[in-house]
Formats: C-alpha cells, structure tokens, sequence
C-alpha cells in the first residue's frame, strides 16, 4: 500500500492550514492595520494583499515557520508602501523637521530603512510601535486631525468641509498634536539617533 499521500490530499490539507491560520489571524492583523492606516479602503487592500502573499508563499513552499510574525511584518511592509506613495504634504505653520540641507522630511525619511538590516528593521518597528501608542494618547479631536491630515493625505479644507469644523480650528488643533508628538517621541528618537 502507497503511504505517501495523494497531491490532490496534500492540496486540501495545505488549503485547511491556510483557512485556520487566516481565520485566526484576521481579526488582529485587521486591528494592527486599521490603527495605523485611518482609510477603511486601504486597510482592507492591505489586509488582502498580506493574506495573498501569504497564500503564494505558503503555495509555493517557502517554509514560514512563524505565520503571525511573518503576516504582521508583511503588514508593516505594505503600510510602509502605502505612506512612501502618498508622502503628503503639510500645509501647516508649523515648520516641518529639516534636513541639513533644509529640506522638508517626511515620517518615512525619519525611519530606518526597511532594507537596512535586521538592526534597522528592529529600530523602525519599535519607532512605529512607539509612534502609534503616542497617536493614541492624543485627544479625539487632535488625533482625527492630525491622522486625517498627516495620514490620509487629506487638505485641511477638506476636513473642514467633512466635519463642520473651522479650518483654523483644525489647524490649532494639528498643531498641539504635532506639539504633543515631538515632546513624546523625542527621547527614543534621539536614543535611536545616537547608536
């Protein structure tokens, strides 16, 4: 008798993994996505584009011995995708962060690079972390501005036309956000500047 198993078995029991992994996952890679990516449409791509690369690479038998920590980190990637395409533009008084040079930097020119090595990945995945808890500890108001603005890409007049709310109201309110966020981040930063 044949012990080795059939391909068309083997193909239904890679699909379960699949299935079970997934349904198990999703509800807290939705979260971790919707946390740092406030359009409701891009988180779902993204979370759809994780779980597709996860279904290619489990079908072709790249062996992914830590299933959530592989899709959380693909997760990060895709988000990072999405602010590099967007890199929206402050229109506020507030004077941006300068490069030597005087250019204006955004979050991404501010994080290690993806591609840098294990060290920088570990130093960027800390800054996000770190980035989102300090999002999340802005009041409402200041954090739907500042992630409407900063994030969405979205123009203060925009905002002002959804939400009833006065564009200098918005403006202040960005304002104390961004005041809130350097006071915050500042320390692990520069301790992250410094090694």
């Amino acid at each position: 008798m044949n012990e080795t198993p059939s391909a068309a078995w083997m193909v239904i029991q890679q699909d379960q993994r699949i299935t079970e992994t997934v349904e198990r996952i999703r509800p807290r890679l939705r979260n971790f996505i919707r946390k740092r990516v406030a359009d409701a449409a891009d988180a779902e791509d993204i979370l759809q584009d994780v779980f597709y690369e996860f279904v290619e690479a489990y079908r072709l038998m790249k062996p992914i011995e830590y299933a959530t920590g592989w899709l959380f980190q693909v997760a990060r990637n895709r988000i990072t995708d999405l602010f590099r395409r967007r890199k929206p533009v402050s229109s506020t008084n507030e004077p941006a962060i300068a490069s030597e040079e005087g250019e204006a930097l955004q979050l991404e020119d501010l994080l290690p690079s993806p591609g840098a090595g294990p060290e920088a990945l570990y130093a960027r995945s800390v800054l996000l972390d770190e980035l989102d808890e300090a999002i999340e500890e802005l009041p409402e108001e200041q954090r739907e501005v500042f992630v409407a603005h900063e994030m969405d890409g979205r123009s203060f007049k925009e905002i002002s036309a959804a939400t009833g709310v006065s564009v200098n109201t918005l403006l202040s309110r960005k304002h104390y956000a961004v005041l809130y966020l350097r006071q915050r981040l500042e320390s692990i930063y520069r301790e992250f500047q410094e090694k």
